[in-house]
């Protein structure tokens, strides 16, 4: 399986070091399967941090780590309530470290951050936001929390956004 990253820099090396807390599956190295996905991302990362270069780094996975045994997996096949209260709480500043090796499911893009406040803060439900959500066209992510799994990536290339 191929899978793509977007950033500022080419990633040859992913590691834990540099994830960000507070995320949509908790801290860890995001991946897509889209490359535009990965493109979009890199030119947001881009523009936050004032940069010239936006930049996808590709990577192959064996697809049976997502069978092996010895690892904890967790995936979302869609908008639902469990996939909804596991971003929430993986976003809240008091956030507990999840177990699980790799996480995949639906990105929270701009939109979706947008209507996942509104149910943090109580002005929606989970059933509303859940309906408005699935108005939304999302995009998947697949996470790495552990060295372990993140070592089984293989960097293929990295290209520049134009």
């Amino acid at each position: 399986m191929k899978l793509y990253h977007g950033s500022i820099v080419e990633v040859r090396n992913p590691s834990l070091r540099y994830g960000r807390k507070r995320t949509d599956f908790g801290k860890g190295f995001y991946t897509t399967t889209l490359v535009g996905q990965a493109e979009h991302w890199a030119n947001i990362k881009k523009d936050r941090a004032k940069s010239e270069r936006a930049i996808v780094s590709v990577y192959e996975i064996d697809d049976a780590i997502f069978t092996n045994p010895d690892l904890q997996i967790r995936e979302f096949h869609g908008v639902d309530e469990s996939w909804l209260n596991f971003v929430v709480n993986c976003r809240k500043e008091s956030s507990v470290k999840h177990d699980f090796d790799i996480v995949f499911g639906p990105v929270a893009n701009d939109n979706v951050f947008t209507t996942v406040n509104l149910y943090e803060s109580g002005i929606l439900d989970a059933p509303a936001v859940i309906a408005q959500l699935r108005a939304y066209k999302t995009y998947d992510q697949l996470s790495f929390h552990t060295q372990r799994v993140i070592s089984t990536l293989r960097f293929v290339e990295s290209f520049e956004v134009k």
